[in-house]
């Protein structure tokens, strides 16, 4: 008989134990509601600074002519560019090539023949004074420059725009949640998540035609955009 009671008293304090180690199953209604949205900003700016890609290409009997031109001409640009007093930093040669030009063979029993060689040299250079972007172009074509390969308008210091651009992220998503929200007929709560989408793009704006000098190129600077983009995730309170 004192052997059945001793065995009664163990089991009975170690059903506690095994309850405590057990795992905890929280039922549906005890995990809060949530709603995610994705929200936009933009900010835009008129432009202070400009990348122009130009260059020079030309075609002579040999290679070393060929070459030897567009270096001359290559070599004007440059010094054009320092009379504007454009920084070294901010010029660079960006492509560099020499090719043979061959005959066309119509009948194509002879294989085709070098009848001269084509030389080209390429140009990136950043205009950080805008007023003077017209008069940029117009020196450097003047000078032999022949080729123009794109014009970019941006921005010296992106942070406070994109500052902006954030912020009017985030106001856009908490808008769309509140409006979704009410529309359910529930309660926004906390803000759970906030994540960035992605990193900053560019955004075409139209453009306000801003003319330059007489003797220059006309250019539309116009304003331009950077945008942001973020994602949220808010508490729904029943």
């Amino acid at each position: 008989m004192k052997l059945v009671r001793a065995l009664t008293v163990v089991s009975l304090v170690a059903l506690p134990f095994l309850a405590w180690n057990s795992p905890v199953i929280a039922d549906e209604n005890d995990i809060a509601a949530r709603l995610s949205v994705s929200g936009e900003g933009v900010a835009t700016a008129v432009p202070d600074m400009a990348t122009i890609t130009l260059g020079v290409r030309a075609q002579a009997e040999t290679a070393s002519d060929a070459l030897d031109q567009t270096s001359a001409v290559g070599a004007d640009i440059l010094a054009k560019l320092e009379e504007f007093d454009i920084e070294a930093r901010d010029v660079q040669t960006s492509d560099l090539s020499l090719n043979p030009i061959y005959t066309r063979n119509n009948s194509g029993n002879e294989a085709p023949l070098i009848v001269g060689f084509e030389a080209s040299n390429r140009v990136t250079v950043r205009v950080r004074d805008l007023d003077r972007l017209g008069a940029v172009l117009g020196a450097v074509t003047g000078e032999g420059a022949n080729q123009m390969y794109g014009l970019n308008f941006g921005f010296e210091d992106t942070d406070a725009m994109m500052d902006e651009a954030r912020r009017k992220a985030v106001a856009d998503a908490r808008a769309k949640a509140e409006l979704y929200a009410e529309a359910a007929g529930v309660t926004l709560g906390r803000v759970i998540s906030l994540s960035e989408q992605g990193g900053f793009r560019p955004v075409p704006m139209p453009v306000a035609e801003m003319r330059m000098a007489a003797d220059a190129v006309p250019i539309a600077a116009g304003e331009s955009a950077l945008s942001a983009s973020v994602s949220m995730v808010f508490e729904i309170v029943q």
